[in-house]
């Protein structure tokens, strides 16, 4: 996704806080450049097409250098944050970490939280990444984190079930709303919105009004860029799409899935849900439980003059070194063997988007298997006058109020206006407590 990337480039400013001095890391172990003998914890979260990918990767990597153990750590989204963040209070995590993009303002606002990878780099090659890449993260002039891939989220579909009922994907929000008739009739959905997975349905209200007025949900130094107003948009548009049978009511969701993440759910296996919204670097764990080809990328959608603008990208993930690991050179190889290494890469695919690294890209396009759904949303988005994801849209306590809002207009429990001039009050004042 190259052409959008001088969209990002200030993302490294919005997050410099404090200085970062001489970039001492205390008692933090210097590296050396030697590459010792040593066991390192690697931990990442996804679907089970990642961790299958992932876990063949580290086959390779263990015959490549059988005297650097990896063990690895992983799981779903839900919940991770909350576990990373315990075993960071307690010192007790990993050496390797895949981090997410608002980790940078919660974990290292002073570019102190992760290890300064601009240190590691006799055995961390930078040289197949453009400097906006990596200045995501950036902070303070410490590099935390490097960038795995940068994506977006796009809109998948059940080709089979839209064909059975004659339907075409919707290319404009009016196309989107009308298929609920259409669906309906069948009792099928044509789309649904996972609330567990960090803020999809607010995620799709803020594209429609961005769009539509032209102005940012947060901008990128953290303030409301939305009007109360604007909240009542999404908050009506959310509940409109419930109302015409687009989407599942919140409590349709959880009388038929439980706790399960829709990618789960019998719902969306068996093709009563016929659409999904997702991060194009994670759509495997979609594709995975239906038969092959069946998912497709459908266009992300319009106004009726065709106006594409406010759908949004971001980087899909980082990889980040413990600050207290005893091992930085070695974690730093073992990064460079996931982002770099052309036979890893080919293992890995697209299973974390189409990868940044130059090096990791030319792989997967010499091999053949530059292709897939997250090369078709990265290229749509590529056509698209995309806006970058504010850091702090996805911090944990602000997906807490947007799912607040939504679940008391789904279930009738206060008015959009009334739940849009709480969270506009309770957005207000958290930001400008966190950007303090």
């Amino acid at each position: 996704m190259k052409k959008i990337i001088p969209k990002v480039a200030a993302i490294c400013c919005a997050l410099t806080l404090s200085a970062c001095g001489n970039k001492s890391q205390g008692s933090v172990t210097p590296p050396d450049g030697k590459l010792d003998k040593c066991t390192l914890r690697f931990s990442w979260w996804g679907g089970d097409d990642r961790h299958a990918a992932t876990l063949k990767a580290i086959e390779l990597w263990n015959e490549l250098h059988p005297e650097i153990t990896i063990i690895p750590e992983y799981g779903g989204w839900d919940g991770w944050t909350e576990k990373v963040i315990a075993q960071i209070s307690g010192g007790t995590e990993p050496d390797i970490m895949q981090i997410n993009y608002d980790w940078l303002v919660t974990m290292s606002a002073d570019g102190k939280g992760f290890y300064d990878l601009n240190q590691l780099t006799d055995n961390l090659d930078l040289s197949g990444f453009e400097e906006d890449i990596l200045s995501f993260g950036m902070v303070n002039d410490c590099l935390n984190a490097v960038t795995v891939s940068v994506s977006g989220r796009g809109l998948f579909y059940n080709s089979e079930v839209y064909k059975r009922l004659g339907a075409s994907y919707p290319r404009t929000w009016d196309e989107l709303i009308a298929l609920g008739e259409t669906f309906g009739e069948h009792s099928l959905y044509p789309l649904d919105l996972d609330i567990q997975s960090g803020g999809t349905a607010w995620y799709l209200a803020v594209v429609y009004v961005q769009q539509k007025t032209g102005r940012q949900f947060i901008t990128m130094d953290g303030e409301l860029g939305f009007t109360a107003d604007d909240i009542r948009s999404a908050l009506d548009f959310y509940k409109e799409i419930e109302d015409k049978h687009v989407i599942r009511t919140i409590q349709t969701r959880t009388d038929e899935d439980g706790n399960a993440a829709l990618y789960q759910s019998p719902e969306f296996i068996s093709g009563n849900i016929a659409g999904v919204l997702e991060w194009g670097s994670s759509v495997g764990k979609y594709e995975a439980v239906l038969p092959e080809g069946v998912l497709e990328a459908g266009p992300l959608l319009t106004d009726e003059n065709g106006n594409s603008d406010g759908w949004m990208i971001k980087p899909s993930m980082l990889y980040a070194v413990s600050k207290n690991t005893r091992y930085p050179d070695e974690s730093a190889a073992f990064i460079d063997f996931l982002l770099n290494n052309e036979d890893c890469a080919v293992i890995l695919g697209t299973s974390r988007g189409i990868p940044a690294s130059d090096y990791a890209e030319k792989s997967l396009e010499l091999n053949g298997k530059l292709s897939g759904l997250a090369q078709e949303n990265d290229e749509m988005l590529e056509n698209l006058n995309t806006v970058t994801i504010s850091p702090y849209m996805e911090l944990p306590r602000m997906k807490e109020f947007y799912n607040t809002a939504i679940e008391e207009v789904s279930y009738s429990k206060t008015d959009t206006q009334t739940a849009a001039e709480e969270m506009y009050d309770s957005i207000s004042k958290y930001l400008e407590t966190i950007r303090k």
